[in-house]
C-alpha cells in the first residue's frame, strides 16, 4: 500500500515521537500538531496506516500507537570476539557491532561475545550464540561472569570461596577451573543471549 504525502507525514511524526520520548502520541497530540479540525481525522490516518501494516495499534491504551518498524528498540554494543565456554581462550578484540534489544541492557556498559565451547550448555548458553555482557569487576555466588585468568578469557558461573575463586561449567562432563582470588579478574556479566538458527 503506497502513502500519500500526508500518511507519511503522520507516520513520520509518530515515528520520530516515540524514538525521542519512548512513547507513542496520543490523538490529541497528533491532531494538534497537524492542526486537523477533528479526532475523526487522525483516526481515520491511524486505520489506513493500521490497516497497511505500517502500524501498530494497541485500541486499549491512549499511547497504544507504535511504528511496525520500531516495534522492538535495538541499540548497537561492541561485539568483541569469542569466548571460551569450555577450555580458556584468548578474547579477540576487535570492533564489529551487533544491534541488541534495548530491553536486554540496564545502565552501564555492554559489549557482546561469541561463545565457543560447550561447557555452559546445561546453562542453555550453546556454542555459536551471542552472549550480551555488563561490564562490571565484581559479581555474586552464582551469576555467570566473563573471567579473565592469565590473559585468557572464559564464560563460568562464579563462587567464591575463602581465599579463592571457583568457575564452575555448566556441563556435567567438565570439572570446575579453582584459582586464587588474585588470579582472576571479572569483567562483566551475562545479561543477555542472542541466538541465530
Amino acid at each position: 500500500m503506497a502513502l500519500t504525502k500526508k500518511q507519511k507525514e503522520v507516520l513520520d511524526f509518530i515515528t520520530e515521537y516515540v524514538r525521542e520520548h519512548g512513547i507513542s502520541p496520543t490523538q490529541k497530540e497528533i491532531q494538534n500538531h497537524f492542526g486537523f479540525k477533528s479526532l475523526g481525522s487522525v483516526q481515520d490516518y491511524i486505520k489506513y496506516l493500521t490497516n497497511g501494516g505500517y502500524l501498530l495499534n494497541d485500541s486499549h491504551s491512549v499511547r497504544g500507537l507504535m511504528p511496525a518498524t520500531v516495534q522492538q528498540h535495538t541499540e548497537e554494543i561492541p561485539l568483541l570476539g569469542e569466548i571460551a565456554a569450555g577450555i580458556p581462550i584468548e578474547a579477540i578484540e576487535n570492533s564489529d557491532f551487533i544491534s541488541v534489544p534495548t530491553h536486554m541492557l540496564g545502565k552501564g556498559q555492554h559489549y557482546a561475545l561469541r561463545v565457543k565451547g560447550e561447557s555452559m550448555i546445561e546453562e542453555g548458553i550453546l556454542n555459536g550464540d551471542i552472549a550480551v555482557i555488563k561490564h562490571q569487576t565484581q559479581a555474586n555466588n552464582g551469576q555467570i561472569v566473563v573471567a579473565v585468568i592469565d590473559n585468557e578469557t572464559t564464560l563460568k558461573k562464579y563462587f567464591k570461596k575463602a581465599r579463592q575463586i571457583e568457575l564452575h561449567p555448566a556441563n556435567s562432563t567438565m570439572t570446575p577451573i579453582i584459582v586464587k582470588d588474585k588470579e582472576c579478574e571479572i569483567r562483566g556479566l551475562l545479561v543477555g543471549l542472542i541466538r541465530t538458527y
